[in-house]
């Protein structure tokens, strides 16, 4: 079977692009759900000793490509509402190099952009495919079509959380620096999905997080109260990053949100990451951007441009955790 790609017009989208509520915890734990098939909606939903095998098997497949297992007549669909490069590719990539198929649905050629339910969408593709990628705004989307789907769904990306974004970016770090754990790490931006897998993530992966975000931009409330033996909101930028061994970033207005960028761009333009903020990190402290970046504004054009930057590693991992996150999920 495959994976499906959810794709809807760029237009018509801009009542639903602010941030929803975030899903409390429990209900984005689907375990228990649907006969026990594993879903991948936040960090949550794996064990953190299952999350850091699925890096550490990253880092073995993008040594050594060959040891992958096969998926051999599997399918991944990709269900996308929103654009993508990394995700999209890497995914395709990683079924193809599996022996697998992937499959892309553009919603003009699909029931779903004729108002399908999404629990009715679920019901049918899960029959057909072995796997469900889904890029959406609305995180109870992906609650809604997990609980109704018979295999395993991943977040693609949704309003909310980007947990395939934070597999890479902790390969990429272990991969540069080793264990993250006990390290300091420094958000600085928006406190949008990437800030808020960020959060779930230093509890998984043992590190202590400060957030540094303009006032009424902050992650959820309760999402931070849950977390807050692990994760402080700093106002001021040094005071974020100093002796951060990882400042990470994204841009100031995320997919949907583009007619704020005149107004985002004054809010936010003390916190960009330059070269002069990273010297105040930890000596070695790397820098990460999930990309794409809009140079000048949340982070500076030589920073990124660096030879030494890892950026271009931590995209390339896109490739091997998600090769690994489907080897977890689908490999018999």
């Amino acid at each position: 079977m495959g994976v499906v790609f959810w794709d809807l017009p760029a237009g018509g989208n801009a009542a639903r692009i602010r941030r929803f509520p975030v899903v409390p915890a429990a209900a984005n734990s689907l375990q228990a759900r649907g006969g026990g098939v594993r879903h991948f909606l936040t960090l949550n939903d794996l064990a953190p000793a299952a999350l850091r095998a699925i890096v550490a098997r990253a880092i073995e497949l993008k040594a050594d490509p060959s040891l992958v297992s096969s998926l051999h007549r599997k399918t991944l669909a990709l269900i996308f509402e929103k654009a993508s490069t990394r995700t999209r590719i890497a995914f395709e990539a990683a079924m193809a190099q599996m022996d697998g198929a992937s499959l892309f649905i553009a919603t003009g050629d699909s029931q779903l952009g004729r108002g399908e339910p999404v629990a009715d969408t679920a019901r049918v593709v899960s029959r057909m495919v072995d796997c469900v990628a889904i890029r959406t705004f609305e995180h109870r989307r992906l609650v809604d079509f997990a609980a109704h789907s018979r295999v395993p769904v991943i977040n693609a990306l949704s309003d909310d959380f980007h947990p395939c974004q934070l597999l890479a970016d902790m390969q990429t770090f272990i991969e540069h620096r080793g264990d993250i754990a006990g390290k300091s790490v420094a958000w600085l931006g928006d406190g949008n999905n990437v800030c808020q897998s960020y959060i779930n993530a230093a509890a998984t992966f043992d590190f202590e997080l400060r957030i540094c975000c303009p006032e009424g931009f902050e992650p959820d409330g309760e999402l931070l109260a849950e977390r807050a033996d692990r994760v402080a909101l700093v106002r001021e930028p040094v005071a974020a990053v100093r002796g951060a061994a990882l400042v990470a970033t994204d841009v100031w207005a995320s997919m949907g949100r583009e007619n704020e960028n005149t107004q985002r761009r004054e809010i936010f333009a003390g916190f960009q990451v330059n070269s002069g903020l990273m010297a105040k990190a930890a000596p070695g402290a790397l820098f990460m951007h999930c990309l794409p970046a809009h140079r000048g504004e949340e982070v500076d054009a030589e920073l990124l441009d660096r030879q030494d930057a890892v950026v271009w590693d931590e995209a390339e991992n896109r490739l091997h955790t998600q090769k690994a996150l489907l080897e977890h999920l689908l490999a018999d």
